[in-house]
């Protein structure tokens, strides 16, 4: 009787669980390669490869949707606020030009009052006739001050406007130059001199207080015009009282509400509080600064120079 063959190796390893189970070939299921985008759809059956996303579905998205710009991310110096870094430095920019505008156009200004007063003051024949038969220009260039104040102040689409702004800003400077040049024709050197010294200090000190403290003179508007009208009130009464005390006190008011208002103007120049001009207003920030110190130097003569 023949003995059966033991087991090979092989079989003896699987049946007692020693070896793998023996892999058999399968063929793949009909129709995963059929189809000709790539990758296929599957892999079999193996769930260790899911099928594909299929081009259209939200899991693929269309190859235009990345054409489309990106969403703008918020910089690290935007620190949450409008505008971001670069509009804050574009603004302060478009300020610091404004301001230089104002400054710029205000010495202009200044230099030509300046130059007018000192050749009719020094030109003696020229201050012979200012003082004598130059009264009628002297209430001629009050009329056009009036005017062309008038007109730059309540018409922000005249003043905006080159070069018409400019002409009309010139003609004002001119005609409260000579206002100016006659005022001091009356009155001594050593007073025109001190006067000058004086407002030129005020005008310093004032400006360099209102761009560094933290109080805000923007809000103090109503506060300003009640201060003028009641001035307004005071001064028509002291004309008729032909009293030097109350000219003076009259002048000392003067220049506290001129110094006032040149506080106001410089921070709405300025920027940064409740209120500020806007950059295409260079033409009124000048205006209103050169108005302020050219009173507070007539208020100051008119203290300094009164015994005369």
């Amino acid at each position: 009787m023949t003995q059966p063959l033991p087991p090979s190796y092989e079989q003896s390893t699987t049946e007692y669980g020693y070896g793998p189970a023996p892999v058999q070939p399968t063929a793949p299921p009909v129709g995963v390669y059929s189809d000709p985008a790539y990758p296929p759809q599957s892999y079999g059956n193996n769930p260790a490869y899911p099928p594909m996303a299929q081009p259209g579905s939200t899991a693929y998205p269309e190859a235009t949707s990345y054409t489309q710009p990106l969403a703008a991310s918020a910089s690290p110096r935007d620190n949450g606020e409008s505008g971001g870094f670069t509009a804050k430095f574009n603004e302060k920019n478009v300020r610091r030009l404004f301001i230089r505008k104002v400054y710029i156009t205000l010495s202009v200004q200044l230099l030509v009052t300046f130059g007018i007063t000192a050749i009719v003051y020094f030109i003696k024949p020229v201050k012979d006739w200012v003082r004598t038969d130059g009264a009628w220009m002297y209430y001629l260039a009050y009329a056009v001050f009036l005017v062309t104040y008038i007109t730059l102040v309540c018409c922000p689409t005249f003043r905006r406007k080159s070069p018409q702004n400019i002409v009309a800003l010139s003609v004002f400077t001119l005609a409260l130059s000579y206002m100016v040049a006659m005022i001091t024709t009356f009155y001594d050197i050593e007073s025109v001199l001190i006067a000058f010294g004086i407002t030129c200090g005020i005008t310093i000190g004032v400006t360099i207080f209102s761009m560094q403290t933290k109080f805000d003179f923007t809000l103090c508007g109503g506060f300003l015009f009640m201060f003028s009208l009641s001035l307004f009130i005071f001064g028509f009464i002291a004309i008729f009282t032909y009293s030097q005390i109350l000219y003076t006190v009259y002048a000392w008011l003067g220049a506290v509400l001129f110094s006032l208002f040149l506080a106001y103007d410089t921070q709405l120049i300025m920027g940064g509080k409740r209120y500020e001009l806007d950059p295409e207003e260079y033409i009124y920030g000048a205006l209103c600064l050169y108005i302020d110190i050219v009173y507070i130097f007539i208020f100051i003569l008119s203290i300094v120079g009164g015994k005369n």
